[in-house]
């Protein structure tokens, strides 16, 4: 499986993310192994959705981090 996901940065910020262990990723956030999320301490999970496939799984994080995505975003997530 692969997941796409939504973190909320300490700053108010999102990050919008995509791996196959969604665990693992996460805790690496909390503890600031990720160059993205390190200086936005702490991360909470905000949301996820799970892919069979790798290519749909990037595909719907490349359209969450377009306009129309942060749309969507707040629309249903916020």
């Amino acid at each position: 499986m692969f997941y796409v996901y939504i973190l909320v940065c300490s700053d108010g910020n999102l990050y919008t993310g995509c791996t196959n262990d969604l665990k693992d990723r996460i805790e690496r956030h909390g503890k600031g192994y990720i160059d993205s999320t390190k200086g936005r301490l702490p991360v909470k999970l905000m949301c996820y959705t799970s892919f069979s496939g790798k290519y749909k799984a990037f595909e719907f994080e490349k359209y969450l981090k377009s306009g129309s995505g942060r749309a969507f975003i707040r629309k249903h997530f916020m």
